[in-house]
């Protein structure tokens, strides 16, 4: 048994796979170069506090203004911060003394205060290298231990809670589209397999008919060849059917067919069956005539007749009429089939094509499904609703290449 492997959907999860990890890298890049020059400009105002503290140490004077010091360097600081002595002794409990925006419970005692601040130095430590304070000769006299702000802190986590929000509504989408792709895949093999026993129904009723009226009138032999014509002529239509399905499989093989006398077999076999419908329908074939197109001739009447089924399911009136038109405009064949059922719902246009989908009680939703294959990816045409209007009727409209 032969099995149709296409690699195309494989490379497609392949390259979706690497088009999210090329930008989750991208994102975690970039957010991380802004964290960078964050905690540089962070740093920065760091240091010229320690310039500051540095300027202050090393100055004579007593009568210095250090407004701007505390305006425009310590007021910056918006980050945890905490200031101790070269043996890493803290230098004040006292809030905006010896740390700043650290919060700290007011109601602890001295020694709590200072053993919470001994446990926050330690974060500290390990978060960046301490700016040192030194005199002119280089002798040190005080260290600031500082952290993140707040903004970049979420800035750091970030990308990955994006990444994880990221890769988690990819799981939710592919999981999502695995379910439709597998209920459309269920609706085309129950539809199938519907499709198959309608398609064979017919023709296997009338040979157990013919094989009884044999039986009965064995001696007859104007009897027998008539059974034996009409079971002949269903043979022909079950080959038929069995070629029909075995194309839909694989790439079918197009021929050169002139296409108006194709249409005009399909609509002579429908106008001679259609008093066992009930209803009172005309039937027409107009238009160019000699139009040659490459054509798989059963796939293509398959589909023809699928219009003409739904055109007849769709007539409620009791004189109903259906009108097959064909036109060659420039490079392309024109096929349309119009008739004067009940129409289609405006919500439901975009639908008619999908597997397992009918506006029909005893519909199964494949053999418009089933034509949009048959004309779109093995004629290279297209198919599709021109217009519709509900209680006045529906025109489909299909597009073949004429031959070049």
């Amino acid at each position: 048994m032969k099995i149709n492997y296409n690699p195309a959907s494989k490379n497609i999860k392949v390259i979706l796979l690497l088009l999210a990890i090329l930008i989750a890298a991208g994102t975690l890049f970039y957010t991380q170069s802004i964290v960078q020059k964050l905690q540089n400009r962070e740093k920065e105002i760091v240091k010229l506090y320690a310039q500051s503290l540095e300027f202050i140490a090393n100055s004579n004077e007593d009568n210095i203004d250090f407004t701007f010091i505390f305006q425009n360097i310590i007021q910056r600081i918006d980050f945890p911060l905490i200031l101790t002595s070269p043996e890493d002794i803290i230098s004040s409990t006292k809030v905006g003394s010896g740390f700043k925006n650290i919060e700290i419970d007011s109601t602890l005692s001295e020694h709590e205060k200072r053993a919470f601040l001994n446990e926050k130095l330690i974060e500290l430590r390990n978060i960046h290298p301490p700016i040192l304070v030194t005199l002119r000769d280089s002798t040190i006299i005080q260290k600031i231990y500082f952290g993140d702000s707040d903004i970049v802190q979420r800035l750091k986590y970030y990308p990955y809670f994006q990444i994880i929000f990221a890769f988690l509504f990819i799981i939710i989408a592919y999981s999502s589209f695995n379910y439709l792709k597998r209920s459309e895949q269920s609706n085309i093999w129950v539809g199938m397999s519907k499709e198959t026993a309608h398609q064979l129904g017919t023709p296997i009723s009338s040979l157990m008919g013919w094989n009884e009226i044999l039986r009965m009138n064995y001696q007859n032999p104007d009897k027998v060849l008539d059974a034996t014509y009409e079971i002949e002529s269903d043979l022909v239509r079950l080959n038929k059917i069995t070629t029909r399905f075995s194309k839909i499989g694989s790439k079918p093989e197009l021929k050169k067919e002139d296409l108006y006398s194709l249409l005009e077999k399909v609509v002579s076999y429908f106008q001679r069956r259609l008093p066992q419908t009930g209803k009172k329908v005309s039937l027409t074939l107009k238009g160019e005539k000699d139009l040659i197109t490459l054509l798989n001739s059963d796939l293509f009447e398959w589909v023809i007749e699928n219009l003409i089924k739904n055109s007849l399911d769709a007539i409620e009136n009791k004189e109903g009429k259906i009108e097959i038109e064909v036109s060659k405009n420039k490079n392309s064949i024109e096929i349309e089939v119009t008739d004067n059922g009940k129409g289609i719902e405006q919500k439901s246009k975009k639908d008619i094509f999908k597997p397992g989908f009918s506006t029909k009680r005893r519909g199964w939703g494949l053999g418009l499904s089933l034509s949009r294959r048959i004309i779109e990816n093995y004629h290279g045409g297209k198919i599709f609703v021109k217009s519709s209007v509900i209680t006045q009727g529906t025109t489909m409209k299909i597009i073949l290449k004429s031959e070049i």
